[in-house]
């Protein structure tokens, strides 16, 4: 599980072999063996031993911003792997064999996409037509995915092209199922225009901290990435890589949608946009928490879906060893 340190003034401290946050009048402790990641979201205090803590039982802590974006994280020194793994991730991130990884990152985003459009189609018949055409359209821009051949440098933007085509109408499809109320138009940062926006942001910003840790575990550079270009401090490996799974967060803020649980108290105003405030962000991490403890097929095996981050960050690395 995640632990979620939200409460402006919380204190994390360590006691015996738990964690102990106090807020207030409020106590709660938890084992240390229950937790994978602590994300601090607000103004909290922390002492060195809970830090310390932590890192004896491989817990990252991670800092997010007033939007969910993480600004700093606090974890074991060790390398997660050997450095062969980076240099094989050096040589491959060019020629066709980056061109290769490319596309496969991005159409499992794709299929994932048209997977959940597909979902939605089902239970809403009053919605099947529209939603197939979106789906055949999105299908269209995977096939053109397809036939792009070449080497990476030469293709890049063209992969982004066609990703970006599928993804405006994935988003469309969504805005078009929403309550007429919480409707959208396209993709909004920070901050978010409006109420899905603003979910998606934040949950993608906790998702953003899985990957890059899947990354360091596996014995990835989370600094060298194949579709999106290489940038001073920025982890592009990352951006890559949660493209594929931008869907669990999708999802679960549809299910918010779907079962009437998002208010408009949950948000606030600012200037140019939206935050999702405290109590937003308790019912986002909740049902994102319960999405991520899911159990689901995958590849041969049952695992849970926060766990799919890791398997997936080791089998790329285990493939770029085994390149020659």
């Amino acid at each position: 599980m995640q632990l979620v340190v939200n409460s402006r003034g919380s204190y994390l401290r360590k006691k015996n072999n738990c964690f102990l946050i106090k807020n207030d009048d409020k106590v709660l402790e938890v084992s240390a063996k229950k937790i994978e990641s602590i994300l601090i979201t607000t103004s909290a205090y922390i002492s060195t031993d809970a830090i310390k803590f932590a890192m004896d039982n491989n817990i990252d802590i991670i800092f997010l911003d007033y939007f969910g974006n993480p600004y700093g994280r606090v974890w074991h020194s060790k390398l997660g792997s050997t450095t062969l793994i980076r240099r094989k991730q050096l040589e491959s991130s060019t020629g066709d064999r980056g061109l290769n990884l490319a596309k496969e990152w991005i159409i499992c985003k794709i299929d994932n996409q048209i997977e959940l459009l597909k979902n939605l189609k089902n239970s809403r018949s009053h919605k099947e037509n529209d939603l197939k055409a979106y789906i055949d359209s999105i299908e269209d821009k995977k096939i053109a995915l397809l036939k792009i051949k070449g080497v990476l440098e030469e293709k890049r933007n063209s992969i982004m092209a066609v990703e970006g085509m599928a993804a405006k109408e994935y988003f469309e499809a969504l805005s078009y199922i929403m309550p007429e109320r919480f409707k959208f138009k396209g993709r909004s940062r920070n901050p978010a225009k409006d109420e899905f926006n603003c979910l998606l942001n934040y949950g993608y910003g906790v998702l953003y901290s899985m990957v890059e840790k899947g990354c360091i575990l596996a014995g990835l550079d989370p600094y060298l990435g194949f579709i999106h270009a290489d940038n001073y401090n920025k982890k592009s490996l990352v951006f890559d890589l949660i493209e594929m799974f931008r869907f669990l967060v999708d999802k679960t803020v549809i299910y918010l949608f779907s079962k009437r649980k998002v208010k408009k108290e949950y948000f606030d105003q600012m200037k140019n946009g939206l935050s999702l405030n405290q109590e937003g962000k308790v019912i986002l991490i909740s049902a994102l928490n319960e999405t991520l403890d899911k159990k689901v097929r995958y590849r041969g095996r049952n695992i849970r879906n926060r766990n799919i981050i890791q398997f997936e960050c080791h089998r790329i690395a285990n493939n770029l060893l085994k390149q020659k």
